[in-house]
C-alpha cells in the first residue's frame, strides 16, 4: 500500500514510477476520491456536531415548555444527512482502497530505468562456466537415463507441468533443501519456520500478492484459501497488524515450504524438463528491519544466497532488475542466476528484493523506534535461499561426468551419504 500523503503531494513521481513498471493505475483519479473522502470527514464531523449541540437543547426546552418541533425536525434532517455521508464516505473508501491496492511499489531511485528483462543489468559474477570433452547433457535426457527424474509420472499423476523425483533424485533434493536451512539458521542467523502451506486472502494481499497476481495462483474458492506462491506470504504475515518493540529488529526468518504457480507463458527450452513447474520446492529468507537499514540488509541477504551457490561451486551471474521487469511488490531486486551448461543458459535460482514499508503498510507491520516512541512501518526483504529444482538442475548438469553418472558437490556428500549418481 502506496503512502497517499506523498500521493497528494509528489502525483507526478508516482505517475512516472507507474510507468516505469509499466502499470496503469488513474491516479487523478484517486487523488480527486482522497480529496472527496476528507472533505466528506469534515462534513461529517460538522454535522455530528450540529446534532448534538441540538439533541442536548431539546430536554431544556422541553422543561421550559417550548414547542421544539422544528428543532427536531433539523435533528431528524441532520441524521439524514450524517447516513447519506456516511454510505458515500464508504463507497469512496472502498473505491480509494481497491485503487491503492493496484498501484504498485515505486522503483527505488537506484534502479535503472528499463522496459524489460533485455534491460536488466549484469552487475556481478563468480566462477567459470565449466568445460568438457564431450557433449554436456540436459537434465532431462540425464535424469532420465539415471532413473532419478520422471517426467511421465508428473504428468500421470497432475496433467503438464509436474514431476516426480525418485530413488538418489529424491535425495538430492532433501540434502539441499537441509543443508540450505543448517547454514542460514547456523551461520546466517535466521530462524527456521515451519508455516501452513495455505493462507487467507488477507495475507496475500499484503504481500502484494493480490490482486494484482491472482490468475497466476491457485485458490479454494470454499474455504477462501490460497495455496503459497512463497514462503514469503505466510513468513512475512507473521508479523501483520503488530507493532513490534525497539528491540525485535531486525528479525530473520527462513522457511522451506513447496511453492505453487501456474506459471503461465513458458517458452523455448524451458518448455522441456523440470525449469518451470507449478510446484516446487524453496527455501525463503524473510528479513524485518529498520528504514534506514533496509538498502545493506538487500546486500547482506544477496550474500546469504550466494554463498551456498559458492560453497556449491556453481558458475552464476547477478543482475540487478530494471524498473519494468521488477515486480508489483519490490523496490529493488537482484537475481541470481546460475549456469545450466546442458541446457546452455542462465536459470534464476533466487531473487533478492527489498520492498522498504511497502508491504508493512498494506500488513500493518510496525515497530518502535526506542521505547516509548511512536510507531513506524518496519521495512521487509526476501530471498531465495535458494530455489529447486533449479539448483538441482544446475548440479546435474554442471557435474554430470563422461560415463554418465553425476558427481555429487561436496558439501551435500555428507547429507546424501554418496559421492556418485550413477
Amino acid at each position: 500500500m502506496i503512502d497517499l500523503r506523498a500521493l497528494r503531494e509528489n502525483p507526478e513521481d508516482f505517475k512516472r514510477a507507474i510507468a516505469a513498471k509499466k502499470g496503469e493505475v488513474d491516479i487523478d483519479r484517486m487523488i480527486a476520491l482522497d480529496a472527496r473522502r476528507r472533505e466528506l470527514t469534515g462534513e461529517l464531523d460538522e454535522f455530528n456536531r450540529r446534532r448534538n449541540e441540538k439533541s442536548k437543547a431539546i430536554g431544556p426546552k422541553i422543561k421550559a415548555g417550548e414547542d421544539v418541533t422544528e428543532l427536531k425536525a433539523e435533528v431528524a434532517t441532520l441524521k439524514h444527512s450524517i447516513k447519506a455521508g456516511e454510505t458515500e464516505s464508504a463507497e469512496v473508501d472502498a473505491k480509494l482502497h481497491a485503487l491503492a491496492l493496484s498501484v504498485p511499489n515505486p522503483p527505488h531511485e537506484s534502479v535503472p530505468i528499463g522496459k524489460s528483462e533485455a534491460d536488466n543489468v549484469t552487475v556481478g559474477e563468480w566462477g567459470e562456466k565449466p568445460s568438457y570433452d564431450f557433449e554436456p547433457a540436459a537434465h532431462w535426457d540425464l535424469g532420465e537415463r539415471l532413473g532419478i527424474l520422471d517426467l511421465a509420472g508428473g504428468v500421470k499423476l497432475a496433467g503438464s507441468g509436474f514431476y516426480v523425483m525418485t530413488g538418489a533424485g529424491a535425495r538430492l533434493q532433501r540434502a539441499l533443501i537441509s543443508w540450505f536451512l543448517d547454514v542460514h539458521t547456523a551461520e546466517h542467523g535466521y530462524t527456521e519456520i515451519r508455516p501452513p502451506h495455505l493462507v487467507s486472502t488477507a495475507a496475500m494481499t499484503g504481500t502484494g500478492q493480490l490482486p494484482k497476481m491472482a490468475d497466476d495462483s491457485y485458490h479454494l474458492e470454499g474455504d477462501d484459501l490460497w495455496l503459497i506462491p512463497t514462503a514469503e506470504v505466510p513468513v512475512t504475515n507473521l508479523h501483520r497488524e503488530e507493532i513490534l518493540e525497539h528491540d525485535r529488529l531486525p528479525i530473520r526468518y527462513c522457511a522451506f515450504t513447496p511453492c505453487f504457480r501456474r506459471e503461465a507463458g513458458s517458452y523455448g527450452k524451458e518448455v522441456r524438463g523440470i525449469t518451470r513447474v507449478h510446484q516446487f520446492d524453496k527455501v525463503e529468507m524473510v528479513q524485518f528491519v529498520r528504514p534506514e537499514e533496509s538498502e545493506a540488509a538487500l546486500g547482506v541477504l544477496r550474500g546469504h544466497a550466494e554463498t551456498l551457490l559458492q560453497r556449491l561451486g556453481l558458475h552464476y551471474r547477478i543482475l540487478e532488475l530494471c524498473s519494468g521487469d521488477l515486480s508489483f511488490a519490490a523496490a529493488k531486486c537482484y537475481d541470481l542466476e546460475v549456469w545450466a551448461p546442458g541446457m546452455d543458459m542462465f536459470l534464476e535460482v533466487s531473487s533478492c528484493s527489498n520492498f522498504g514499508d511497502f508491504q508493512a503498510r498494506r500488513a500493518g507491520i510496525r515497530f518502535r523506534p526506542e521505547k516509548g516512541a511512536k510507531p513506524q512501518f518496519a521495512h521487509t526483504l526476501n530471498g531465495s535461499g535458494l530455489a529447486l529444482p533449479r539448483c538441482v538442475i544446475a548440479i546435474m548438469e554442471t557435474y554430470q561426468q563422461a560415463d554418465g553418472t553425476i558427481k555429487v558437490p561436496d558439501v551435500l556428500v555428507p547429507y546424501m551419504r554418496m559421492e556418485t549418481i550413477g
